[in-house]
Parts: structure tokens; C-alpha cells; sequence
């Protein structure tokens, strides 16, 4: 942790945590006051026009991350319904937003502020717009709760700091066990008890937005089933970072039990929303560039880029990194907002405590490229490393390989090797390849969930398709029943370890 602390305070902070540490330099004293959400008092360190700047930073630096679902009809659709929800709970009047991020992992997850986010992941795998309300109303309760405000109050502020530094920037990337793309770090983790109170707070918004509530039990069945399989997304990081006791689906059917109203009156809006869900991308996108084993295959920029065996690795939105098995050296791969290869190497080693040798103009696998090794200083810290950059398709590629100056010489070679693995892509069956799509079907008669996938010709598992479905694999349907179905050529790529 030493070195990332180092490489953090070399390439400098990003936003968050530059506003963090600001309002921890103001002196503000703690209070106390009561929640209108739950009636609780808790130490509050942070106000609410804090606690939105905060979740303004935060957005922009997931957009950037992460990235978001580029479906505009889809993006209205989960704003609307999220500000919907968001108008009957106790804090209506925030900025809410509420956005898809373009993600294969079952997630959602919640900033301070009413900044709420939805994976395309989790989209594909709820059938109504009921249980998708319950999953935002959720999130929503964790705000309007003040979870993570309340969280910061106590384990000090600086650890929101702590915490955007995982996400990544141009110069700023993850390390060791942050090289993980969950999205469930860039949030802090809340307790059992924030999560049955999130979950209490999520009926409250989804009854009161006009909603069956009994859809929000066959969403934690959902989940619960989805985080022992590997599907065609990621196994859920929900519940990675909402602890799920083997209880809380009976928790909640105990308290929709104690509700004095007609449940079969409230929306459940099953068509509409499987509507919205043709075309969807399902799992990985190749497009957006993946792993074999170690090898890294991009076909919409065209580049391919062997990483050390061994090293832990993340396709992240800006750009790729791996990381030692010892994590103690880093390989960074971004793009350069530079014209050229050489117009880059000046960028980057006229920063302020970077020394580099004699640059070198050359080629690596055809393409023009410059080099050079490099030495940053930070306090008593040093890195040595090799800086690489090259030209590609009008494209400037910026390559890292670093280490501490003690341990550079056990890395040189290797990531001299790897940076010098980076070479156009050529294979025009990677370069052809799109992602899985999800088709949404009326059954004409009646047939079964197996014969359907393989009348479809439908790339995932039978189990897969099961649990998108939220039903068992041996299912029968009836004609005029709606069905999901994956649909495209098999993606055989897994990210590599």
C-alpha cells in the first residue's frame, strides 16, 4: 500500500477527495439531529449542500469511470421513474438523479446527494417494473437514511477520500484489490442494520409511488439465486455491498403482510418494461474491449496487448491496468489527449518531479512510438518506470510500467516486455465482434424454456436463461406469455486473474 499511496500523491488527487478534505478544513463541530426519513438522531458532520457537492463529484467521476448505458429512451425512462419514486419520500426537494450505467454487473448503487445508478446488468434480469422500483426505492431510502453521510461522520471524512480514490482518472488508477470494477467501492459499505432500515424505507417509497410490493421479495430471491451462478453478467456485486442475512426476504414478506391496503390494486407494469428491454446488451461488450487469459483485445480502437501472467487486471473506462501478484508494480494503459506519440513524451516528462532519459523515437510492431525510462519523486518515495507512447488510427496511446526504484529492476523486463507487446489488432473475427442482445418474445404456443432457446439458437445456458426469466430451467410456457432470450454469437473471453 506504500507504493499507492506514493503513485495517489504523485498524480494528484481527484475532485472528491480535494472537497473532502475542504470541508474537513472548515472545523465544523459535530451535531446531532433527527432524520425526518427514520426519526433517528446521528452524528452529522456534513450538511446537505456538502452532501450534494459531494455526489455532484462523485457523478462526474462515474460517468467518466464507468461510463453511462448510451440508450437515451432508456436513460429518460429510469430518471422519470427514480423522480417519481423520489417525490414521496422525506427528501424530495434533492437533486435527484438517476442513471444506467453501462455495466453487465447486477448492481445498483447509491452517492450522497440522490445520486442513484442502475446497471444495464440488473436491468436485464428484472421482469417488472415493480421489482425495479423496489431495487431504486432501495437505494433511495440509503439517502434519504443519510447512511453513507452518517457513515463519513464516523469513520472521519477523509475516508470518502479514501474511497474516490479507487475510481479512476487519466492519472489516477486502482491498485491491488481496488482492480476489481465493482461498483459497489465507489459506495461505502453499509451495515445490516442500514440495510434493513434501506429495505424498510424502500417499501415505504415503492407503496407510496403506487406499487406492488410483493415484487420486492422476488427481487432478493432474484438475487439471491443469480450470486451462486455465473451468468452472463457478473455474479451480483449488490450483494457484495448489501449484506443479505438468509432472513430478509421473510423480513420483508412479514412487514408487506401488516399492510391494510388492496396489494392487487398497486402496479406491477410488466409488458411496458420487458418492452424497453429489447436490444439491451447483455454481458460483457466486446466493443469495449476484453480479456483472454492475458492477452487484451480491443476491436473497437483495433489494438491488441499482452499482460504479464499472473497480474490482476481491470477494463476500466479510461483505460486498462494491471497490477502484480504482489502488488507492488502497476502497468497503466490510457489515451493520450495528445496529437502525437512525441507531442505526448514532452507532455508527460516535463511534469513537475518526473525525470526521464534521452526519449527514443521508434516503432514497436509498425507502429511510431516514443520511450523512455522515467524517475518520480515524492517526498522519500521514488518510482522508476518506462513510459511508452504510441501512435495508432489517429489514436495516441499513453503506456505505464512502474515500480518503487528498490523493486524497478525485478519489473524491467517484464514490463518492458509487455509494454512492448502493444500492436495493431488484425483478427477480423475480434474485429466483427458485438455484443449478446436481449430479444423479448411472445410465444405462439405452447413450448417449453429448452426447446425455445434452441429454436432461438440462443448462446447462454439454459440456466442463464432461467434467471433472467426468474424461473426454473424445466418451465413450460403458454402462448401469449413473454419470454427473455439472449441473442448473438457466443463470447468466449473471461477476464484474467
Amino acid at each position: 500500500m506504500e507504493l499507492v499511496n506514493a503513485v495517489r500523491k504523485r498524480v494528484g488527487l481527484p475532485v472528491l477527495i480535494l472537497l473532502v478534505l475542504a470541508i474537513g478544513a472548515t472545523g465544523l463541530l459535530p451535531g446531532c439531529a433527527s432524520n425526518l426519513a427514520t426519526g433517528e438522531r446521528h452524528l452529522n458532520l456534513v450538511s446537505e449542500s456538502q452532501e450534494i457537492a459531494m455526489g455532484q463529484a462523485a457523478d462526474s467521476q462515474v460517468i467518466a469511470t464507468i461510463g453511462l448505458y448510451p440508450d437515451s429512451a432508456l436513460q429518460r425512462y429510469v430518471q422519470e421513474l427514480g423522480a417519481r419514486i423520489a417525490r414521496n419520500s422525506e427528501r424530495p426537494n434533492l437533486p435527484w438523479t438517476f442513471r444506467v450505467v453501462d455495466d453487465p454487473a447486477v448492481n445498483a448503487f447509491a452517492l450522497p446527494g440522490g445520486f442513484i445508478y442502475v446497471t444495464r446488468g440488473l436491468l436485464a434480469y428484472m421482469m417488472n417494473e415493480a421489482e425495479l422500483t423496489s431495487v431504486i426505492a432501495h437505494e433511495i431510502g440509503h439517502v434519504t437514511a443519510q447512511h453513507a453521510v452518517h457513515r463519513m461522520s464516523e469513520q472521519q471524512l477523509t475516508q470518502l477520500g479514501i474511497t474516490a480514490g479507487m475510481m479512476i482518472k487519466p492519472d489516477l488508477q486502482r491498485y491491488g484489490e481496488y482492480v476489481n470494477a465493482g461498483l459497489g467501492l465507489l459506495t461505502l459499505k453499509f451495515s445490516r442494520d442500514d440495510e434493513s432500515q434501506a429495505d424498510h424505507l424502500g417499501l415505504r417509497y415503492t407503496v407510496r409511488a403506487g406499487y406492488d410490493p410483493r415484487q420486492m421479495v422476488d427481487v432478493f430471491d432474484m438475487l439471491t439465486r443469480v450470486s451462486a451462478v455465473d451468468g452472463g453478467g457478473k455474479v451480483p456485486e449488490w450483494l457484495a455491498t448489501h449484506p443479505s442475512p438468509d432472513n430478509r426476504s421473510l423480513s420483508i414478506q412479514k412487514e408487506i403482510d401488516t399492510l391494510s391496503i388492496n396489494l392487487g390494486a398497486l402496479m406491477v407494469n410488466q409488458n411496458s418494461y420487458l418492452r424497453l428491454l429489447e436490444g439491451l446488451v447483455f454481458g460483457q461488450d466486446p466493443r469495449q474491449g476484453f480479456f483472454r487469459g492475458s492477452l487484451y483485445l480491443h476491436p473497437e480502437l483495433e489494438f491488441q496487448m499482452s499482460f504479464p501472467s499472473g497480474w490482476q487486471t481491470a477494463n476500466l473506462r479510461e483505460g486498462v491496468v494491471a497490477v502484480s501478484a504482489n502488488q507492488d508494480a502497476v502497468i497503466q494503459v490510457t489515451l493520450s489527449p495528445a496529437s502525437s506519440a512525441s507531442e505526448a513524451a514532452r507532455a508527460f516528462f516535463q511534469q513537475e518531479g518526473v525525470q526521464g532519459e534521452r526519449q527514443e523515437a521508434t516503432t514497436i510492431n509498425g507502429l511510431s512510438a516514443v520511450s523512455a525510462r522515467f524517475l518520480a519523486q515524492d517526498g522519500d518515495q521514488s518510482l522508476s518506470g518506462r513510459a511508452t507512447f504510441i501512435d495508432l488510427q489517429g489514436n495516441t496511446y499513453q503506456l505505464l510500467g512502474y515500480a518503487s526504484q528498490q523493486l524497478w529492476a525485478n519489473y524491467e523486463n517484464i514490463t518492458t516486455s509487455a509494454l512492448g507487446s502493444f500492436q495493431r489488432l488484425t483478427d477480423p473475427a475480434i474485429l466483427r465482434m458485438q455484443p449478446m442482445r436481449l430479444a423479448v418474445l411472445t410465444v405462439s404456443q405452447r413450448v417449453s424454456l429448452d426447446q425455445l432457446a434452441r429454436q432461438e439458437s440462443s448462446p447462454v445456458t439454459l440456466e442463464t436463461l432461467a434467471l433472467i426469466n426468474q424461473i426454473e430451467s424445466n418451465a413450460q410456457f403458454n402462448a401469449g406469455d413473454r419470454v427473455k432470450i439472449v441473442k448473438g454469437e457466443e463470447l468466449v473471453f473471461r477476464s484474467a486473474k
